[in-house]
Order: C-alpha cells, then structure tokens, then sequence
C-alpha cells in the first residue's frame, strides 16, 4: 500500500497506538497501550517530512536517533535496513518505544505548525517486527579483549553500558543487588507500561551475546572494593538516585504513608512472585487474574511488611510527575475507592505559551492513560499535617498555595492562602516528590569519590569518578532524569572506558 508522501505531512492526521478499554485493563496489570494497524504505520511514516534540519534527531533525542531515514525505510517496507539503523543508536528501542515522552516529537518541525510525527510508535513498531520476523539474533563481538569491565546497577544506565562495552569486545560481568536484573525497568515502572517479559525478552539476548548478570549481589558488601579492583581493568557505576525527597510535617512517622518507589516495587514484587497477568495467556484470553484476588493471593504468600495494598482504601499521591501517575494506576487497580493527586505546582496550560516556543520541551499539561483510568487532581495544595488513628494515617490536613515573587529577579515560591486549610480522609499515602540524591553506596563512599554541588557522584568528560579507572553513568551522577538519558549516558560511560583503556591504563590488552 502506497501514500502520496509529498503531501502527507498535509493531508494525514496524526494518530498514536490506541489503549485497551479502561473498564477492561483496570481488572489487569497487562500493558495498556496496544499498538498500531499496518495502514497506521504507513500513514504516519508518510507525514515525516524529511527535513534538511531535522531538530528529532539533532535536538530533541539524548540518543541521537536517525528519524528521518527510519521514517523512510519503514515506508518503504525495509524493515531490517530500519531495525539496522535504530540499533546503530539505541540498544533498547522495545523500552523506550514504551515509556519514552518521546522528546523526538516535542521538537518534529511539523509540530511547529501542527501535530507532530508519531516517532515513538514508529520506532516501537521497528522493533517489535525486528522479534516477530526474526531479526533480533545474537550479535556477539566478532573479537573479545581479555579486559574484563565490572557494571554495578542493571537499570538503564547499566544495562546500556553493559551492551555497548560488550559490544567493543570487552569482558562485561553485571552485579545487581536485587533478585532479578533490570532496577528500576523491573521494579519501579508498573507493569501495565513495561510488561516484564519484555524486559526478560532483551536481557536474555544480552546474555546470549556475552555479558555475564550476578544478582543478589551487593558491590562494596558482599564483593569487595579490592576484588573488583584485582579483577577488572574498569568498573561503571550505575546505581541510580535511590534517596528520595521526603516531607517534614507533623505526623510523618504515621504508618500507611510510604515512598513511591517501595509501593510500585511491592506490586512488581507481586506479579514477579505469582506470575504477572501479561504473561497469562496473552490478551486475548480469558484468563486474566482479578487484581484483588491477586492480592490475597499475595498477602497469602509474604510477609506482612510487604503487602501493603491501597484495597478498599483512600489514597493520596503526593508529586504530579510520572511516577505519581504510575501509583494512581496501581491503587485504582488495586481496588482503591478513591485516589487523589496532589501537586504544589500550579496547574500547567493546556497549549504552548509565549515563553515556551518550538522546539523547546512543551510546558504543558500532561494526561497519561492512568489519569484517564479514575482519581481527581489539585494543584496548587499542600500538605501541613498528617492525622492519625491508633498509630496510622488516616487523614491529612491540607491548605492551598499561592505563587509570587518576593522582589523583582527573585523565584516564586508557595505561600499559604489565608483561610484555604481542609482536612481530607485517606488511609495511604504515596510520596512520589522525587530524588535528592543517590543516597549512601558501599562503592563510592569507600572511595571516598568527589560529589558536585547537588551530592551526584562527579566525573570528567568521559564519565570518570575522582578514582582512576572507575566511571559513572545515570541518575547517580545527572540526578533523576529519563530512561532515555540514562541510556544515552551508560553509552557514553562505555565509550569513556574504552578511550581510557586505548590511552594505555595500566595493565590494558590493546589486541
């Protein structure tokens, strides 16, 4: 099937892939978002423009992905030549072709004018065909250097340093503290937008290519400093920004009030324990499991400490950001009665403003398909007490903000309306108000390594820590971003090794 590409971008709407029914998916955790028709695909390809400044590629996307020439390939029906490509800049397509915002859009020159190319989709479809019709093989390196690299952290950071180091030849062990591989992929993104089983499918390939996973194992503990300086020529630290930003009020130490993080991770944990219904037959079974049952199934099967669900309960998100949404997602399918998200912030514009132009990130407000499932939103509220009963939360006592300015040049900062305070029942509490820092680590504090200003781990212009061979990549030292930056900077950290180690580091291989 053929689209008139010249005038596409004009005649063809933008369309995005379509999510289940939200009567239907809120009795799941499987994914919510289905994909596009072949028609779909063809047509949105065709808006691509093809730009002689293509701001996708050059400005918008951390991994610097080649859109434009994908667009093509995908339209004309060269799906390998396109897989090809995509894999030349971005190792893990099938993830951010789900949880990415897709910054590739927010500056697609059409969306200048109007709605921009779906990327996103495009390049998720890209992958996902590449499985289907048996692209995605082994790609060992065709030489390995007798250098053996040692990644702690397999979150996105590590994972994409583990690929990109295995792929230049070298030796790749991973230590992971959890059980399973993944960080934050596996444990903090909920189910129902990154089924494990994709997770599964990528880090069994990796395996098949060489790199070496040891779970359960904590770096700096249960190895030590001076093992993993013995036997590796390097070691890339990717262990992510683990201490969260917490609340100080009255009340706090109050039970039922938890941080996002350990809540979204109690419900991986569940699905990873019992079998996750993404993986109960596929979606067009009947066998999907009722999530309360899975519940007490759960509650059945662990410690009391770890089953903290919102069943049958209030709940309030505390921080507007993705990871909020992600926790409305998961109590409302959890069976929560009712789930209300708090932001200080006020509330965004629907559209661009004045001081937000193309090709800039829109400062806008975002919806996302758990916001559409059920819960209300406030903005411009916080919290000044929480209220308890026999020990637990059960009520919070909330008051509205203003925004101003102190004096010409100052920031804004919140101040309370007079006479707005309100007391409002919730039996649990999720704080998702995001990370300050990467928190204590065996490692790094051993090593006494230089911090920057914000308590991140430094490093140089090839993501080197204060100690000599030892790099850094992620969230520990950029502070809390996007997978896709993660990603970009475990590569980066990768290619940071092999410059060091082509440089002539003590002791290094160079065949």
């Amino acid at each position: 099937m053929k689209i008139e590409k010249a005038r596409a971008f004009l005649d063809v709407r933008r369309a995005t892939a379509p999510c289940r029914p939200v009567e239907e998916r809120l009795k799941d955790f499987q994914a919510v978002e289905l994909r596009l028709s072949d028609r779909e695909v063809a047509l949105q390809t065709a808006r691509c423009m093809d730009c002689g400044t293509p701001f996708c590629h050059g400005y918008g996307c951390p991994l610097a992905n080649v859109i434009p020439e994908l667009n093509t390939l995908v339209y004309e029906g060269r799906w390998e030549q396109a897989l090809n490509l995509l894999l030349s800049t971005n190792p893990f397509p099938e993830i951010t072709g789900r949880i990415c915002p897709a910054l590739c859009e927010a500056s697609c020159v059409l969306g200048a004018v109007t709605d921009p190319v779906a990327i996103r989709n495009i390049e998720l479809e890209i992958i996902e065909r590449a499985y289907e019709r048996g692209y995605m093989r082994p790609r060992p390196p065709r030489a390995r250097r007798t250098d053996k690299v040692a990644v702690i952290g397999s979150g996105p950071a590590g994972l994409a340093a583990a690929d990109a180091l295995n792929r230049l030849g070298f030796n790749v062990v991973v230590y992971e503290n959890a059980a399973e591989p993944g960080g934050i992929l596996r444990y903090g993104i909920p189910e129902f937008k990154l089924e494990k089983r994709i997770l599964d499918r990528r880090i069994a390939l990796m395996k098949e290519e060489g790199v070496v996973f040891e779970t359960g194992v904590e770096a700096g503990k249960d190895v030590s400093l001076r093992f993993l300086r013995g036997r590796f020529k390097a070691i890339v630290l990717a262990c992510g920004a683990r201490q969260p930003r917490d609340i100080r009020v009255p009340g706090r130490d109050l039970s039922g009030i938890l941080f996002a993080m350990q809540y979204l991770s109690m419900q991986n944990r569940i699905l990873n324990r019992h079998g996750s219904v993404a993986n109960a037959g596929g979606r067009d079974t009947a066998a999907v499991m009722n999530a309360q049952a899975g519940q007490k199934m759960f509650r059945a099967n662990v410690e009391e400490s770890e089953s903290i669900t919102a069943a049958g309960k209030r709940v309030l998100v505390l921080g507007g950001g993705d990871t909020g949404a992600d926790c409305i997602g998961t109590a409302l399918r959890q069976g929560a009665v009712h789930v209300e998200q708090w932001e200080i912030m006020p509330k965004p514009p629907e559209t661009r403003q004045p001081d937000n132009p193309w090709p800039e990130w829109p400062r806008i407000l975002r919806t996302s398909s758990s916001h559409k499932e059920g819960g209300e939103r406030r903005w411009n509220v916080t919290v000044k007490e929480f209220l308890g009963r026999d020990g637990a939360v059960c009520g919070v006592k909330g008051v509205e903000v203003d925004w101003r300015r102190e004096g010409a040049g100052s920031s804004s900062a919140p101040v309370e309306k007079p006479g707005s305070e309100f007391v409002a029942s919730f039996e649990l509490v999720l704080l998702a108000l995001g990370y300050i820092s990467p928190g204590p680590n065996p490692l790094a504090d051993e090593m006494d390594l230089k911090r920057d200003a914000r308590g991140f781990v430094a490093r140089d212009r090839r993501n080197m820590t204060s100690a000599p061979g030892v790099f850094v990549a992620g969230d520990m030292t950029l502070g809390a971003s996007l997978v896709v930056r993660a990603i970009a900077d475990g590569i980066a950290a990768a290619r940071g090794v092999a410059e060091w180690v082509e440089e002539g580091a003590p002791g290094t291989d160079r065949r």
